[in-house]
């Protein structure tokens, strides 16, 4: 096992009903930044639950975070915040409402002329405003990590960046207010919350029983619940379940003293930059040609995955390998979550070309081994379990 120091200063607070603890958990001598997406959380109720829970605050507001939060919006954001002289964040939303969160945290207490620069790109930040937040949609365990992913769609790039300055201090969880979710929205969650998992368990063998068994846990919870909260989006304990696991994915807790990967997200990043597919579909289409291409590097996870999570045992190793690829893309299809190029109007190739250059021309080096170049992305996306 690797050295590691493991900090996260996150308050959770999950169940029912519990937006209205907003009252005691918000500063009531601070001006507030309440910031979200595109309007559903009036239609879900969430809306008016924050406002009832905050009548004694000082409560501004700034909507219209993107799903891929924009790096254009977080800078208008950054500014009205500025002007406004706000010295707290309140996130209620998503993962994107809450990367944009801590993008903005930081940006107000920024000097940069280019924040996408110094922040996103180089991670150099000095502070940044405190943040709470609201999970409206498990996927991206945002609410209790100091990640986030900005997009500037002007140079078509999505990027992220992590500092301890930006972990929310309190994270509200309830499973209810996602129970109106858009069935493509919890689809996509399952299965970015599955390779966040996927992403610290599926490198190289350490000797980390520990972190091994958690994210077999979580990895099994996931393929358990995912279709059952898919056809029975109101049953209550499958919610809490599928909201834990999606945080538990990635708040630090799997990817202690163990090697990680991150590959799969980069080069998924660049296909939601370069062609608007949603996060998880990008990520559905990238990691099958990954495995199969990092099959060697990755062989005793692989099998150990293959085992202790799908119950495949028989075989020459290299048909068990392609064996648990494919399985574990039959479970994002069985989500709705596809992981064909072809179904999303993606001519893999240009893809491979264009996305395999990116990485070439910025000198990138990806994955556990950091042997992931510009040409393996390229064969990566050229593999046969991305193309038809």
């Amino acid at each position: 096992m690797n050295n590691f120091i493991y900090y996260n200063p996150v308050k959770i607070v999950f169940g029912k009903k519990t937006i209205s603890q907003l009252e005691n958990l918000l500063p009531v001598d601070k001006k507030i930044l309440l910031i979200y997406g595109g309007g559903s959380i009036k239609k879900n109720n969430v809306y008016n639950q924050v406002l009832g829970a905050t009548k004694g605050h000082t409560l501004i507001e700034f909507s219209g975070i993107e799903a891929n939060p924009e790096y254009k919006t977080c800078l208008k954001a950054i500014e009205f915040a500025k002007v406004e002289k706000v010295e707290y964040i309140l996130a209620v939303g998503g993962g994107s409402v809450i990367d944009a969160a801590k993008f903005i945290a930081a940006g107000v207490l920024s000097n940069s002329s280019n924040p996408w620069e110094t922040i996103v790109k180089k991670g150099e930040i000095s502070g940044a405003l405190p943040i709470g937040t609201v999970l409206t949609l498990p996927a991206t365990g945002s609410e209790m990590n100091s990640n986030s992913v900005i997009s500037n769609r002007d140079i078509e790039e999505k990027a992220a960046f992590s500092s301890p300055f930006v972990f929310p201090e309190f994270s509200i969880l309830d499973p209810e207010v996602t129970y109106s979710l858009p069935p493509r929205q919890v689809a996509n969650g399952v299965v970015d919350a599955f390779i966040h998992v996927l992403e610290q368990y599926l490198t190289t063998d350490i000797n980390t029983p520990v972190q091994d068994r958690w994210a077999e846990g979580i990895l099994l919870t996931l393929i358990n619940l995912g279709r059952k909260v898919m056809d029975n989006p109101t049953d209550y304990e499958n919610r809490c379940n599928l909201v834990w696991a999606a945080t538990t994915a990635l708040n630090g807790i799997i990817g202690v003293g163990v090697d990680q990967d991150w590959a799969t997200h980069g080069i998924g990043h660049e296909l939601t930059a370069m062609y608007g597919v949603d996060h998880g579909q990008s990520l559905a289409i990238v990691l099958p040609g990954l495995l199969s291409i990092q099959r060697k590097d990755k062989e005793v996870k692989l099998l150990q995955y293959a085992a202790r999570v799908w119950g495949i045992t028989q075989g020459d190793k290299n048909v068990i390998i392609d064996e648990v690829i494919t399985r574990t893309s039959l479970f994002f299809q069985s989500v709705g979550v596809s992981g064909l190029c072809s179904d999303y109007g993606i001519d893999p190739e240009e893809a491979a070309e264009k996305i395999g250059e990116i990485f070439n021309k910025r000198g990138s080096l990806m994955g556990e081994h950091q042997n992931i170049t510009g040409a393996v992305v390229k064969k990566i996306l050229l593999n046969r379990q991305c193309l038809y």
